[in-house]
């Protein structure tokens, strides 16, 4: 790096702190200090927006406070409390990582990325997250939303994830990391969004695509998401009609057809051969079901 680009960068990071009070989201994760908390709402911001999360996270703290609480409650209970979120295979993974943490980690939450990294449906953002906001760590946080503040406020180009990687942790202060990671956060959710608030932006003036111009080079960049396929009449929307069915009781393949009303029978078939693939729901001789089971393998 040029010392001019160091010096852009030191500026940004100097402007992103002095304004950090007023990027400051008011989020009860960020308030609660438990490592296990701050986990569960990783594993529940994957893909689902902040608004999405709020409530579900209020009722899944409640129901199960500890790892040990999740581990012993039921598949069908943790699928209970997920609902409205979406993605269920990010719940079972979440159960399933409950139960890891309560049998090999004494009910504590690793503080370590690598060991985090092993954990059912943690990945490198999520590992890096809880690293830094549950425990402090200095490591670097990228997603979609720190991706576009990178490719646009400091590169002004499309980003390759390793130089995304790369610049993220050069731009990382050795002073309360995480507070600068929520920061960043905050930034590229707030006004660097997809749609960009150039003009609202406290960080404008420090912008290198606002200074130089150009076409936005945050699409297509590194940790930049591409946008999802349509939910309405997706598969994703018929596994979470067939759960929300499982949830008031078995059913069997004709009182599904129900759910799946409309839809071809190959297709349905094809739902249900889904779910039963991801450990989601079982089949007996002739209904389908949630797992009930305590301590399923």
């Amino acid at each position: 790096m040029t010392t001019s680009g160091r010096n852009e960068h030191a500026a940004f990071r100097r402007a992103l702190v002095r304004r950090s009070h007023t990027l400051s989201r008011d989020l009860p994760w960020i308030k609660d200090p438990r490592p296990w908390a701050v986990l569960v709402s990783e594993v529940m911001l994957q893909q689902t927006s902040t608004s999405r999360v709020l409530e579900p996270w209020r009722r899944f703290m409640e129901l199960f406070p500890t790892p040990s609480s999740c581990a012993e409650a039921s598949l069908a209970d943790v699928l209970a409390a997920w609902r409205g979120l979406g993605y269920p295979r990010r719940a079972k993974a979440l159960h399933d990582t409950a139960r890891i943490l309560r049998d090999e980690y004494h009910d504590v939450v690793p503080s370590d990325v690598d060991a985090l990294r092993q954990l059912p449906g943690i990945g490198d953002y999520t590992s890096a997250a809880v690293a830094s906001f549950a425990y402090g760590e200095t490591v670097a946080v990228l997603d979609t939303n720190v991706g576009r503040v990178l490719s646009r406020a400091l590169a002004n180009r499309r980003l390759r994830p390793s130089e995304a990687r790369r610049l993220a942790s050069q731009l990382l202060p050795r002073t309360n990391p995480a507070a600068f990671n929520q920061s960043l956060l905050d930034l590229g959710a707030q006004f660097c969004r997809a749609t960009p608030r150039c003009a609202e932006c406290p960080l404008a003036q420090h912008c290198a695509w606002q200074r130089d111009g150009g076409d936005d080079p945050a699409p297509l960049s590194a940790a930049v998401s591409r946008r999802q396929a349509p939910f309405e009449g997706s598969n994703r929307q018929l596994r979470g009609r067939v759960l929300s069915a499982l949830l008031e009781g078995p059913r069997s393949r004709r009182e599904l057809s129900n759910v799946l009303s409309g839809v071809a029978t190959v297709r349905g078939d094809e739902v249900l051969g889904g779910l039963l693939d991801d450990g989601l729901i079982t089949r007996g001789s002739q209904r389908y079901s949630l797992p009930h089971a305590r301590g399923l393998s």
